[in-house]
């Protein structure tokens, strides 16, 4: 296990990408409740635990359908499993480092925990876009911007069907 955590660590810092992980169905079985459960502790944190399982639900759904999706339309679907186990795996791993700051905003809203929110949200969406650069042999900032998309449009989707999360 020390291993994958080692290795997504090392696509988070941008040493390697997604197809240094192994095309594996256990991993990918393995990533989906280890990112639930991370992302199921902060939302949790503003919500009550029914709302929080659905939405840490509805979003592995998203990742695992945007996935699917964007690497079928380029061509790419061999590379589903990496992809995805790389997106779940390097997001568990930001949402465990921003778990603090988080924690700190939702009971006392300081700034510097704001600042720490925001850096690791940029960080995520270059770690997306580094991630989707080698998933679909493109160039980075084609990649960046899927990236944008996807997580403007992830956002939107998560406000439509959890109006509260759009009007605090």
């Amino acid at each position: 296990m020390y291993e994958y955590i080692k290795l997504f660590y090392e696509i988070v810092i941008f040493r390697k990408g997604p197809q240094d992980i192994p095309a594996s169905q256990w991993l990918l079985r393995l990533l989906i409740p280890v990112y639930m459960a991370i992302n199921f502790l902060i939302l949790k944190l503003s919500a009550d635990a029914s709302s929080a399982l659905q939405q840490v639900l509805v979003e592995v759904v998203l990742i695992i359908v945007f996935s699917w999706g964007l690497l079928s339309l380029f061509g790419k679907p061999e590379r589903f499993r990496q992809t995805a186990c790389a997106l779940l795996g390097t997001d568990a791993l930001l949402s465990l480092f921003a778990l603090p700051a988080i924690a700190s905003l939702v009971g006392q809203g300081s700034a510097p925990a704001f600042v720490v929110v925001v850096i690791l949200m940029l960080w995520h969406w270059v770690v997306t876009g580094h991630i989707l650069k080698y998933a679909l042999s493109q160039p980075l900032i084609f990649a960046l911007g899927v990236s944008f998309l996807y997580i403007l449009a992830s956002y939107q989707v998560m406000a439509l069907l959890f109006p509260e999360l759009a009007n605090p």
